[in-house]
């Protein structure tokens, strides 16, 4: 699906791997090791200063950005809403390409479990986990195929960034969606990932079976990771 060769961009140098359709990806590592440098080159947010990303054969260079940013759907770590409802959150992107209809909100609310009530509100005054979930649900309106996450609980505490994660899990398996998910909290790596890159000052050190990786580390860096 995804495809990276030698690709360099700020902290990261000649990263060349693959991610294939519906695995479960999650980057991790020291902080400042590039891992959401890494993320926002997905659907060029930023642009390698050398090397090639491929989607499907495709070099995403060639892609039309919204056309890219449809198929790549990406939740950040800070919800950033747009002032006004939810509903004109969540129907800001499918109505950029016409494809917005008015039942597809209570369908969209009810897959990151909020009640259809909600259409209505006005986003500056929901929780930090409602946000979330209405910035979840306006990535998810765009049907993509490919989700990226930066850290998406962790401005949360832990009850709501548990209720996140359940929501994460059910979406993904349901849609069938491609994942890469940066994340600090090697539970929630083991919980929701199936493969993990981790990282070390813009390099890959690992990339394994995350189950695997986190009980049998192949090197020291990951070992001292994991005890601290």
């Amino acid at each position: 699906m995804f495809r990276f060769e030698g690709v360099s961009y700020g902290p990261l140098k000649n990263l060349s791997f693959s991610i294939n359709k519906k695995e479960k990806v999650m980057l991790f590592g020291p902080s400042g090791a590039g891992k959401s440098t890494l993320l926002f080159l997905f659907n060029r947010l930023h642009s390698p200063s050398e090397g090639q990303i491929y989607l499907e054969g495709q070099d995403v260079a060639d892609y039309e950005v919204t056309a890219l940013r449809k198929r790549v759907g990406l939740v950040l770590q800070e919800p950033n809403l747009f002032p006004g409802t939810v509903l004109d959150n969540i129907k800001y992107g499918p109505s950029i390409f016409g494809e917005w209809e008015d039942q597809d909100a209570k369908r969209l609310l009810q897959y990151v479990h909020l009640p259809s009530s909600y259409v209505n509100r006005d986003a500056e005054q929901l929780s930090g986990g409602e946000k979330q979930r209405v910035s979840l649900a306006r990535t998810l309106a765009n049907s993509p195929e490919i989700l990226l996450l930066d850290e998406p609980t962790s401005a949360l505490d832990y009850r709501t960034a548990e209720e996140i994660e359940d929501c994460l899990e059910i979406l993904i398996e349901e849609h069938k969606l491609t994942m890469v998910m940066v994340t600090h909290n090697l539970n929630q790596a083991r919980r929701l990932g199936d493969r993990g890159l981790f990282m070390v000052n813009g390099k890959i050190i690992e990339d394994g079976k995350i189950s695997e990786m986190l009980t049998n580390p192949q090197t020291n860096e990951l070992a001292r990771f994991i005890e601290e």
